[in-house]
């Protein structure tokens, strides 16, 4: 079933250019979002039958380079089903915001199909190579989708983002390769690799492993300073490229820490972690404090994501500290951390979703060219400000279980450096209801067209179905998270145990 889960959409994408050359649009709007919806229910058949006991379930393995230790090993486990359900549901929100895109629709599909391949290829790998080959492949789609359906500077945009994100899967490749070397036998098999923990004893190998890895998943996150790609890559992509940049790729590198980081290399990130809490607290006051200073709506939420990722930083780098905390809080800070990577994929997901709403009404993202939009557009007002509150952390949603989790596991180990990770929810706070109130409220004012202001209708139903789910799902998360932390904290706890040895 996980196989199949990963490699359907890939398989469909090839299939749709084998479709005559007069087949319709819709015919390819339609094929892919069924695909969607049934990986969706795919996911959810794998999530009924997951047993919360913990230990990896879904296991398949077969040979695929033997002479070099490689082989096709993918599993399921508390870390990654979350997230392989967070990929089914975004992309399907993406197929379903898609339906009014015209411009050459057969190879936009197929691209997004082929790209969810690689995020559920990358979130279900248990092999360092296999895991490289999905973080590479996911890096060419998005690139092809911000130069191919972007906006003005959208050819600059997706060479900044490559360069920027290949350059770093590099330095993870030599990581990877220092951990292959460590290894005896010589294995990239990460199930192997964990159990070994060949690197123990070997501080200055482990620390330059470490290194290599941290850099190569730092440029993803992205962390300050590896960010400068995020913000240029977000304005100039479609609106659906942004929610799968933010919602997804964003994660490959914050899953990266837990999967791979964290317990292969457990000695150096002890040592190191302080190193961490110190560059996420970096990000997140920076991204609060630069998205405060953005005119442009689109930019703000994209800053908005360093902030976050920040967040997630600190409590990875807070759970090493274990002779200064309780393994009830280092627990806390970890399942925090996953919990927040769910909780932004999908309030960041549906506030790009919402960005693209306003670009294609008014054809520019900068706030002050909007006001009183509340008037005539109450369903949008009313979606903005709940994935607005929501990304603040406001009790009721899923943004505040994820926070909570975060700050009470990272405060004993590291209270100077969650004292000033506080800060960043009160500008972020700031920053939400200043553009909030620019574009709700006041007397209507919309982007002039030639001679007379253009119209802003609301949502429009398709717009709806994408969003709409997002938002609900993060209202119950955050009234009932229960069924999503029975999943993740024995992860947490087995993350836990490893980083101990």
């Amino acid at each position: 079933m996980l196989t199949a889960l990963v490699f359907v959409p890939a398989a469909v994408a090839l299939l749709m250019f084998a479709l005559p050359r007069r087949t319709t649009p819709t015919v390819v709007r339609v094929v892919w979002i069924l695909l969607s919806a049934l990986e969706l229910a795919l996911v959810i058949a794998m999530w009924t039958g997951y047993s919360t006991n913990g230990g990896m379930q879904y296991e398949q393995r077969a040979r695929w380079i033997p002479s070099a230790g490689v082989g096709y090993h993918v599993g399921v486990d508390g870390l990654s089903l979350p997230l392989l359900a967070l990929t089914c549901l975004l992309f399907l929100a993406c197929a379903l915001y898609s339906l009014r895109e015209n411009r050459r629709i057969r190879e936009f599909a197929a691209l997004f199909l082929f790209l969810e391949t690689t995020c559920l290829g990358l979130f279900a790998a248990l092999d360092l190579i296999l895991f490289f080959v999905f973080f590479d492949l996911s890096i060419v789609a998005m690139y092809f989708i911000i130069a191919g359906w972007g906006h003005r500077q959208a050819a600059r945009a997706a060479l900044k983002f490559f360069l920027y994100t290949f350059i770093g899967s590099l330095a993870l490749l030599l990581g990877f390769i220092g951990l292959y070397l460590a290894a005896s036998p010589h294995t990239f098999d990460m199930v192997e690799l964990t159990r070994q923990n060949p690197l123990a004893g070997r501080s200055l190998y482990g620390g330059l492993v470490l290194l290599a890895i941290v850099a190569g998943l730092a440029v993803k996150t992205p962390t300050v300073p590896f960010h400068t790609w995020l913000p240029l890559a977000h304005v100039e992509a479609p609106a659906a490229g942004s929610a799968i940049l933010a919602g997804v790729l964003l994660k490959m590198g914050t899953y990266g820490f837990v999967r791979i980081a964290m317990p292969m290399l457990p000695e150096a990130w002890r040592r190191y972690a302080l190193v961490l809490v110190v560059i996420g607290v970096l990000s997140v006051l920076h991204g609060a404090l630069v998205a405060l200073a953005q005119t442009d709506f689109k930019r703000m939420v994209a800053y908005t994501s360093v902030n976050h990722m920040g967040y997630i930083v600190l409590a990875i780098g807070a759970a090493a500290a274990t002779a200064d905390s309780s393994a009830q809080a280092r627990s806390l800070a970890v399942t925090g951390a996953v919990t927040q990577m769910v909780s932004h994929g999908l309030l960041t997901g549906a506030l790009f979703l919402l960005a693209g709403v306003l670009y294609e009404r008014g054809r520019t993202y900068d706030m002050d060219s909007y006001s009183g939009l509340a008037a005539v557009a109450p369903a949008f007002a009313a979606m903005t400000g709940i994935a607005a509150f929501a990304s603040l952390g406001l009790p009721g949603f899923s943004g505040f279980i994820a926070e909570f989790q975060i700050f009470t596991g990272s405060l004993g180990p590291r209270p100077l450096a969650t004292s000033l990770a506080v800060i960043g929810i009160l500008l972020t706070a700031g920053l939400f209801l200043r553009a909030l109130r620019q574009l709700l409220m006041g007397p209507l004012h919309l982007p002039d067209a030639p001679g007379t202001p253009r119209a802003f209708p609301d949502i429009r139903i398709h717009e709806g179905l994408a969003v709409v789910p997002l938002l609900v799902l993060a209202v119950v998360l955050g009234v009932a998270p229960r069924f999503l932390l029975d999943i993740i904290e024995p992860a947490s706890r087995s993350v836990l145990e490893l980083l101990a040895r």
